[in-house]
C-alpha cells in the first residue's frame, strides 16, 4: 500500500468504484488511483496501492477510516 501524507493520514470515505488508472507519473513507480462516487453523488480520486487496486473493479463497494487504508466494504 502506497504511504499517506498529510490530511489523507485522517480522511474518511465510502463509495462505489467507478474508474481505475495507473500511469507511471514519477520515473518508474507505478501509481494506482481508483475513481469513488460517494453517497451524495460527487466523485473523489484516490491513491492507492497495486496490490488493492488489482482486488477491486468497477461496481465494488470500498471505505477508508481515519487513520486506516482503503479497503473493501
Amino acid at each position: 500500500m502506497c504511504p499517506m501524507r498529510g490530511n489523507h493520514r485522517t480522511e474518511a470515505w465510502e463509495g462505489v468504484v467507478v474508474d481505475k488508472s495507473r500511469g507511471m507519473t514519477d520515473g518508474p513507480a507505478m501509481d494506482h488511483h481508483l475513481e469513488i462516487r460517494l453517497p451524495d453523488g460527487s466523485t473523489k480520486r484516490v491513491r492507492v496501492g497495486g496490490d488493492f487496486w488489482k482486488s477491486v473493479g468497477k461496481g465494488d463497494a470500498v471505505i477508508k477510516t481515519a487513520g486506516g487504508e482503503p479497503a473493501r466494504k
